[in-house]
């Protein structure tokens, strides 16, 4: 033990056991880094997700997000119980904070080809997604040749205002769109038709105008098309 205080006045000594003894947390990260596998014991579910009983006597926490790839973690939580005995990955241990990140769904094989295909996305890239369904705030969209699913809110629609209608899209439907955003470590993408459009107009005015030649906007998204087209139809020729 260790001697905390002491006071002569009351001839009273406080000792400390647990400062003799190493940090749990620190225990933990040595023996299971950040993409170890570990199995936990589940000991209570919350809004936030679930809380694991882990080796060492220590607890980690799953977030609802860590769930699943495809469901919503408020619909999987409910497939769980104390005291069920689950797999989980180390995504981050927080030892100042006492705070362990686990995740489920990176032991399953959709987090496999999850992150596979991550290795294709990153911001500022041009994707193809398809609708999936039409909501008043936007449209649900799932990013061709991936797992990836994601919402395009109505204000990332469309550069003009006037196009920013979700009942313009319909399900099934193939548009393009740029990425905007994407965590790695969760696997969240955002994209945007609006900002594809942006860039491709900066781009259209950088090789043909000028905000000085005195050709609008119009003229100079026209010769870019027209430009596009002669060069695809190059490419059959060679073909």
């Amino acid at each position: 033990m260790q001697v905390l205080e002491v006071d002569p006045v009351k001839r009273r000594i406080s000792l400390g056991l647990k400062q003799t003894m190493r940090n749990p947390w620190e225990v933990f990260v040595e023996k299971y880094p950040a993409g170890s596998v570990v199995e936990g014991e589940v000991k209570n579910k919350t809004e936030f997700g679930l809380f694991l009983g882990l080796d060492g006597d220590v607890d980690g926490m799953v977030h609802l997000s860590d769930l699943d790839w495809k469901r919503p973690g408020e619909q999987v939580i409910e497939e769980y119980k104390k005291g069920d005995k689950v797999m989980a990955q180390v995504l981050d241990v927080d030892i100042e904070k006492e705070r362990i990140s686990l995740g489920i769904k990176q032991l399953a094989d959709g987090g496999a080809v999850t992150a596979e295909a991550a290795g294709e996305l990153k911001k500022g890239s041009v994707v193809t997604c398809e609708v999936t369904e039409i909501k008043e705030g936007g449209i649900d969209v799932k990013i061709v040749g991936t797992e990836f699913t994601t919402f395009i809110k109505r204000s990332e629609l469309a550069r003009d205002r006037s196009e920013q209608r979700p009942e313009r899209f319909a399900a099934g439907q193939k548009v393009d769109a740029r990425v905007t955003q994407f965590d790695r470590r969760s696997h969240k993408v955002t994209v945007s038709i609006k900002a594809l459009e942006v860039a491709e107009e900066k781009e259209a005015i950088a090789q043909y105008g000028s905000s000085d030649s005195g050709a609008t906007l119009g003229d100079i998204l026209g010769t870019a098309l027209r430009r596009k087209g002669e060069e695809g139809e190059k490419d059959e020729e060679k073909e």
